[in-house]
């Protein structure tokens, strides 16, 4: 089942589907993504440690990262990127790029001095200085960097906050994605629409109805993963996931662990973006088939085996755990890239293998 998006050159193909677990293909001007996808987050302009050759490769092989409006305006800014011709010429990447919005990091690592229904006035957590972001200054700043997919800019409050406070922002995200919908965006560059409402399922639902009336060309879940229980989060993603058009692709926004990807992809969700694999290579903490591998562990110093026999990345052929751990400890910049290249292998290997199994066990669409 193949469905046009309302962005010209964007179409949605349905090809099979298990139980709520979606196959498909996310048709875009730069090419197609496969989904159910994971996407590797480019911060500022680069996924941390890696390069774009490495990232089209095989086995990553990624079909399309992520960049973040909040820190591309603070550096380098709009002057550079406007010089260069927008973020793909940048970052020499020539595949599909989804910006968000910027307003979780407003609202999470910003000094926010004023928020309204107009916008959010910041200070800038580099060097202090005093920002002003509304719906038209996000789309404005996505229009620069030229994304394939934007996000509408949103208001996401604490996972913890109370009624009131989800309401306001329930309702400001609501005024502000009709504001996004009514802005000028870059030639070929889609728009999905974020759902806010806390953990409160009917908040939610609600919040669906909002959005959806505003014909995004696909549909994100926001605020979950943001200091909330896991069984509340995945109660959300039961109840409301599959309720999101179906013929449009539904997005969940920054979540999470294998496993959080994995119920996910079986509540109905078919984009996923995360930290996670880049962050925790990082900090010493390596996903493998039989378990996470601490890799700083002492029992890994004399470890000559791979981090995962199964793994067919260059780090796992070439490498031992031993040697991991020996650049881990020495603060060696070889192992940041080695760690990484292993976890988003891990990463897009796990995501295209249960998309490999609706494909097989599934129904077709």
């Amino acid at each position: 089942m193949l469905t046009q998006l309302p962005t010209p050159g964007f179409s949605f193909e349905l090809l099979a589907t298990l139980g709520n677990a979606r196959a498909g293909i996310l048709h875009t001007p730069r090419g197609d993504i496969l989904t159910p996808v994971f996407m590797p987050v480019g911060t500022a302009g680069t996924v941390k440690a890696m390069t774009a050759d490495e990232l089209r490769a095989d086995p990553i092989d990624a079909k399309i990262i992520l960049g973040n409006t909040y820190h591309l305006y603070l550096r380098p800014g709009l002057e550079v990127m406007e010089l260069v011709g927008g973020l793909h010429k940048f970052a020499a990447w020539d595949r599909p790029i989804l910006t968000d919005s910027g307003g979780y990091q407003v609202f999470s690592l910003a000094a926010i001095n004023e928020i309204d229904d107009e916008g959010v006035t910041f200070r800038s957590h580099i060097d202090g200085s005093k920002h002003r972001l509304t719906p038209e200054v996000s789309m404005h700043i996505q229009k620069v960097l030229g994304s394939d997919i934007a996000m509408c800019f949103d208001q996401c409050p604490p996972g913890d906050a109370p009624a009131d406070i989800q309401e306001v922002a329930l309702a400001r995200t609501t005024r502000w994605a009709a504001r996004c919908r009514a802005a000028e965006r870059a030639s070929g560059q889609a728009l999905f629409g974020i759902l806010q409402g806390g953990i409160d399922t009917q908040r939610r639902l609600r919040h669906a109805e909002e959005i959806t009336k505003l014909d995004f060309d696909g549909h994100a879940l926001g605020g979950l993963a943001v200091g909330e229980s896991v069984d509340d989060t995945y109660r959300v993603l039961d109840e409301v996931a599959h309720t999101l058009p179906a013929e449009k692709p539904r997005y969940l926004m920054g979540v999470g662990t294998p496993q959080d990807i994995e119920r996910g992809i079986m509540a109905g969700i078919d984009m996923f973006d995360c930290v996670m694999p880049t962050r925790n290579a990082r900090n010493g903490y390596l996903f493998a088939r039989g378990g996470r591998v601490n890799i700083p562990n002492a029992a890994n110093r004399t470890d000559l085996g791979p981090i995962d026999p199964t793994c067919p990345c260059s780090t796992c052929r070439t490498h031992s755990r031993a040697y991991l751990r020996h650049l881990y400890q020495a603060k060696e910049i070889l192992y940041a890239r080695l760690a990484t290249l292993h976890n988003l292998t891990f990463y897009a290997r796990h995501v295209r293998a249960i998309r490999d199994r609706i494909l097989t066990e599934g129904m077709r669409a």
